[in-house]
């Protein structure tokens, strides 16, 4: 297209109007600039006869000009200029008048965003959070935004846990669990402080003052403070290979990771400690009560049976919908036993090997929480419970863990707090994945429903309360009641 004829809009206007109204004024075919101020067709206009364009105010605004919007056909067009070349002059005023046209409308739009709700922020600050989960999320990569490496946690928790500094989504890297393992060796020889092996039994201990390194010191203070390394012949290298391997296994999830399991292992060695269960149960209970708190969530992905069921994943159909997670942390618990370097039960003899996998088993399964109300039944129609019977004794490793499993509530705020946090921070993990694929979302996991008070008084009052006055009629040193041990 003719750039120049796009830009001399008054050539044809102006033969437009009565012959001889302007005999002495020959028509221009110079471009003429059009200016930002001033519309070159509106003089002329305005000397035409003042009928021809009765309905049509002229505007003194600048118009942006096309050949396109002329009364003149395309040969006339063709034939009007026929020598006339597009000047340097003509293209640079045409590009001064779209930057002035541009920079107009940018200040028009930030004038107007000033001017706009709360509520459009709002949406806003919430598209840029769906942004950020979609680029950090791994298990949502199949929908292409995921950036691999950043290291935040997702959604909108105020003030996280320092904790959660360059957490990234399941799978350890090699090289940090390298790092925590060598620092671990650098000090496994050493002693606990007499101070931490008392602060150790209480559940006022504080685990967010740890690093990991230190927290598998801790655990193996543990089992050494009960005897059990001396008492079932367990090589210090081949436990401590075992711990290492135990750490590699737990995910960088919210909550159900490392730290977690340190922390249920923490609350039954406090609770062995407090009612004197090695002299009750024994030795190999104990053992085993340890060793099940220590492996009950290994391998956890972040997302509930629920979801694994209805998401009809692998382990749901591995394990024919009953209990999938629990039964896949067994699993990989005697997996790692397998290997000849961690296994710690090598020289325990066949048939106690036999007592400590089923105990195991037991007490991991019992974690689920679709068992709650059996295994609570259960306990409580014991009427006299003896530590004589084994069947009692095997409802009591249940309820046990159970308890350990979910105390974080019965510890101090500062301390249960930032759990909170993290097991919701999992739950909406859950259903915003649920959302987008399409299934049924648990409305105790919805962010658009729940609410801290509203989880943790029913979550208390249904489930923490009921479990901790069953376990204190057979522990008193556990009653609610009358003791400051949890409260």
């Amino acid at each position: 297209m003719d750039l120049e004829k796009s830009v001399n809009p008054t050539s044809t206007l102006l033969n437009q109007c009565q012959p001889n109204q302007y005999p002495s004024q020959p028509v221009s075919t110079q471009p003429v600039p059009i200016s930002t101020s001033v519309n070159p067709t509106s003089t002329h206009l305005n000397q035409c006869q003042p009928n021809q364009y009765p309905s049509q105010p002229v505007s003194t605004q600048p118009v942006p000009f096309s050949t396109n919007d002329l009364p003149i056909s395309t040969s006339d067009r063709d034939n009007q200029y026929p020598s006339q070349p597009v000047t340097n002059s003509t293209s640079d005023h045409l590009s001064q008048y779209q930057l002035n046209q541009l920079c107009e409308v940018e200040r028009s739009v930030a004038s107007l965003r000033a001017d706009l709700p709360p509520a459009v922020e709002e949406l806003r600050h919430a598209v840029e959070t769906f942004r950020m989960r979609l680029e950090t999320t791994e298990h949502l990569s199949w929908l292409g935004f995921y950036k691999k490496g950043i290291g935040e946690p997702l959604g909108n928790l105020g003030n996280s846990h320092p904790y959660w500094k360059n957490v990234q989504y399941r799978r350890k890297a090699e090289e940090e669990v390298t790092t925590v393992c060598s620092k671990f060796r650098e000090i496994c020889d050493g002693v606990v402080g007499l101070d931490t092996q008392e602060l150790l039994r209480l559940p006022s201990f504080n685990n967010w003052a740890w690093k990991d390194w230190e927290i598998l010191f801790l655990l193996q203070h543990m089992y050494n403070d009960l005897g059990l390394l001396s008492k079932f012949g367990i090589e210090t290298e081949v436990f401590r290979k075992f711990l290492c391997r135990v750490y590699h296994c737990y995910n960088q999830v919210p909550f159900h990771n490392f730290m977690h399991a340190f922390c249920v292992t923490q609350m039954m060695y406090g609770m062995i400690c407090k009612c004197d269960l090695q002299r009750r149960l024994g030795d190999l209970d104990v053992l085993i009560l340890l060793t099940s708190c220590v492996c009950h969530d290994l391998d956890h992905p972040g997302f509930n049976n629920i979801y694994q069921i209805n998401a009809r994943t692998e382990l749901a159909l591995r394990y024919n919908d009953i209990s999938p997670l629990e039964n896949h942390h067994c699993s990989v618990a005697f997996s790692v036993l397998e290997r000849n370097e961690c296994n710690i039960f090598k020289n325990v003899p066949a048939e106690d090997y036999k007592k400590v996998r089923e105990g195991i088993i037991r007490c991991i399964l019992a974690t689920d929480m679709a068992r709650h109300n059996e295994i609570l039944s259960d306990f409580r129609e014991i009427q006299e419970f003896s530590f004589e019977n084994r069947a009692h004794v095997n409802v009591l490793f249940m309820v046990l863990i159970k308890v350990a499993d979910i105390s974080n509530e019965a510890r101090p705020l500062d301390i249960a707090e930032p759990w909170l946090e993290c097991l919701m921070q999992e739950f909406f993990n859950q259903s915003d994945l649920e959302k987008l694929e399409g299934l049924p979302v648990s409305p105790f996991m919805d962010r658009e429903k729940v609410t801290k008070p509203s989880s943790q008084c029913s979550f208390i009052g249904f489930v923490l309360l009921p479990l901790f006055e069953a376990l204190g009629t057979v522990l008193p040193e556990l009653d609610v009641r009358h003791f400051d041990f949890l409260f």
